[in-house]
């Protein structure tokens, strides 16, 4: 299952730590998709907007607008597993 292409997006206070807990494999959904890279974030003030942001860019319209977001990123080929965390 590793290195297949996959986009993860989450919800998290703390970027650094949530990263370096999927990176270590000790997330049991994502484990199988190590090593991850992160391509973009978002910050937000209030966790609500956070949350509201997460939840769009898990829809089919999200992950369009996403992909379309970062579109020179995926042209260039580098479609490895990647972690997109949106949060405050």
């Amino acid at each position: 299952m590793g290195g297949e292409d996959v986009m993860y997006v989450g919800f998290t206070s703390n970027l650094k730590r949530r990263f370096e807990e999927h990176n270590s494999g000790s997330e049991f959904s994502t484990k199988p998709y190590l090593p991850f890279d992160l391509i973009h974030y978002e910050a937000y003030k209030n966790e609500k907007d956070a949350k509201r942001r997460e939840v769009y860019f898990k829809t089919t319209k999200g992950k369009t607008t996403l992909k379309l977001m970062l579109r020179e990123f995926f042209e260039e080929g580098n479609e490895k597993s990647k972690l997109e965390p949106v949060g405050t």
